[in-house]
C-alpha cells in the first residue's frame, strides 16, 4: 500500500461529509444511523470512481484500508491549499 498520508484519518473523515453530502443532495443515496463507517467508505469510494473523480482500483489491490487510502488521497486535491488539514 501507499504511504500513509499525515492526517489520513482525519482526511478520511472529511472525505466522507463531502461524498456522502453531495450524494444526498443529489439523491443518490439515503444512509441509516445503523448504517456501518465501511459500508460508507465503500459507497463513497464507488460513486467517486463511477462519477469519474478517481481511478478504480485494481481488482488485486481492492480493499478496504485501499479505498481509504484512495478517499484521503482525492480529498487533498479538493481541498484549498490553505486549509488546516493540509498543513
Amino acid at each position: 500500500m501507499a504511504k500513509k498520508l499525515k492526517n489520513e484519518v482525519a482526511l478520511l473523515k472529511e472525505a466522507l461529509q463531502m461524498v456522502i453530502a453531495d450524494a444526498t443532495r443529489r439523491g443518490v443515496v439515503e444512509f441509516e444511523a445503523t448504517d456501518s463507517h465501511d459500508l460508507k467508505v465503500e459507497y463513497a469510494y464507488r460513486l467517486l470512481v463511477h462519477d469519474g473523480k478517481i481511478a478504480a482500483l485494481p481488482a488485486n489491490q481492492l480493499s478496504l484500508p485501499a479505498m481509504k487510502h484512495r478517499l484521503a488521497k482525492w480529498v487533498t486535491h479538493e481541498l484549498p491549499p490553505e486549509h488546516a488539514l493540509l498543513k
